[in-house]
């Protein structure tokens, strides 16, 4: 049940991403790994979760977007939170 919850908010975040607009580099850097990083996890699941980089990278764009897009970074604290508890 954990593992599709975790895929409906990947899903749900990879639309978020795609209607920031226009960003500047530092943020095209950051959404552009995002990007990636909720790829591997719809694709590879555990395996990439536990990859430790993935999640510290996903922490960064917490930080990264926390001021100007806060709904965002709600939503990624939300993957990180369900990789928690699964254990990952």
């Amino acid at each position: 049940m954990e593992q599709q919850k975790l895929r409906e908010l990947l899903e749900t975040l990879h639309q978020e991403l795609g209607r920031l607009g226009s960003v500047d580099e530092k943020t095209g850097e950051v959404l552009a790994s995002l990007k990636e990083d909720i790829s591997k996890l719809v694709d590879e699941g555990d395996e990439a979760a536990s990859d430790e980089s993935l999640t510290e990278r996903m922490s960064e764009a917490v930080d990264h977007f926390e001021d100007e897009h806060p709904r965002l970074s709600m939503m990624i604290q939300h993957v990180l939170d369900s990789l928690a508890r699964m254990g990952l």
